[in-house]
């Protein structure tokens, strides 16, 4: 596994989400291991725009052709946005799932939170067990 399939500027969960912090903003996707994982993505269901989430919440769910998974929030905060290109394109978190594969757009609550998350190091560290 190359660091490259892991940006060193993002943060990362347990959970296989990343996180872009710009400025009280926080963008989250799921990693590009987690889509590899998962295969062929088809659908990405998010219907929490809105919504105060606590870290560790689900967001949404993402369908690949031979499973469902959860996606967690790995920051609480609202979620402001949500990608509308994923909609139209759900293969773009297969494609390019740290750009425009990006999956919701949260309003941190608790930016301190960011910290608890592991380095680009760590999460090749956690991946590689």
């Amino acid at each position: 596994m190359t660091m490259s399939n892991i940006p060193a500027e993002l943060k990362y969960s347990n959970d296989h989400e990343w996180c872009r912090v710009e400025g009280e903003f926080a963008y989250v996707g799921i990693t590009d291991f987690a889509q590899s994982e998962l295969g062929d993505i088809v659908f990405v269901d998010i219907q929490s725009e809105g919504e105060s989430l606590a870290a560790g919440d689900i967001f949404g769910t993402i369908e690949a052709v031979k499973t469902v998974s959860d996606a967690f929030t790995p920051v609480s905060g609202e979620v402001v946005e949500v990608n509308p290109a994923i909609d139209a394109d759900p293969a773009l978190v297969n494609k390019d799932p740290y750009g425009e594969g990006w999956m919701v757009k949260i309003k941190m609550s608790a930016p301190e939170e960011v910290d608890a998350l592991l380095t680009a190091e760590q999460y090749a560290e956690f991946i590689a067990k």
